[in-house]
């Protein structure tokens, strides 16, 4: 059954809908006709049943059943904060984090960064991020859209962080570091930020002011991943223990 984000909250509104502008189209082009069932999505964790009762050359008008709560999201909040890659590979990190479960996505720039955003570019990739994500929601079956961060650098988001609370994890994904993330798989956590570098790693420097912040190094295994690959191998990891610990 095809699934469509809405913007506005569904919970206010009339049980006979006119589907906002993007809705409709995605409506049109699936072709879909009066009779029609589909599911709509506000990002509030809940899905609306809904069928077609009309459909003009621009408008879609469907008719709202009773809202069923979902439950598809990680046990835990995992929050990506991704040095962004060269490249359109940022694409790829949204799509399949959104797939995995993550719960937001801080993109970065650091000292080695190729990729370098401000100003209006830096808020249209980000507006075209947060497309990727409904993209990827709505076809995984999530209710809940990520949240895309705005475009910061490294330094001055690590000094704005606060100070680790109970129940928070920090990791620093790092292919020098001494410690296995398997050995991490019994620590319980209410949230966990992952911070992952860029295409030749993190400077020492930046690994330095990642550890004053809290953040433990971890390592993936003996082989070193692409910056495209390794936030995802964490989030996969997580993805694999919540599903075994349920």
């Amino acid at each position: 059954m095809p699934r469509l984000f809405v913007e506005h909250a569904l919970a206010n509104a009339d049980p006979e809908l006119t589907l906002p502008p993007g809705a409709a189209r995605h409506a049109q082009v699936l072709r879909l006709q009066p009779g029609s069932e589909l599911t709509l999505f506000d990002g509030s964790g809940l899905d609306w049943p809904a069928e077609v009762l009309r459909m003009g050359r621009s408008e879609v008008t469907v008719r709202l059943g009773e809202p069923v709560h979902v439950a598809r999201e990680l046990p835990h909040a995992v929050t990506l904060a991704v040095v962004m890659p060269a490249n359109d590979r940022m694409d790829g990190i949204v799509e399949k984090a959104t797939e995995l479960g993550v719960a937001a996505i801080q993109p970065l720039m650091s000292e080695r960064s190729v990729l370098r955003l401000s100003g209006d570019r830096a808020e249209k990739k980000v507006a075209h991020w947060r497309g990727v994500a409904i993209a990827a929601c709505e076809q995984s079956g999530r209710s809940r859209v990520p949240e895309i961060a705005p475009v910061q650098s490294l330094a001055p988001w690590l000094a704005g962080l606060a100070t680790v609370a109970a129940g928070q994890r920090r990791w620093l994904l790092s292919p020098i570091a001494a410690e296995p993330i398997t050995a991490r798989v019994g620590e319980a956590g209410d949230a966990t930020l992952v911070l992952s570098g860029p295409e030749g790693g993190l400077s020492a420097s930046e690994e330095e002011a990642a550890r004053a912040r809290g953040f433990v190094a971890l390592q993936l295994g003996p082989r070193i991943l692409r910056a495209d690959t390794a936030p995802l191998a964490v989030l996969g990891w997580l993805s694999l223990s919540a599903a075994q610990a349920g």
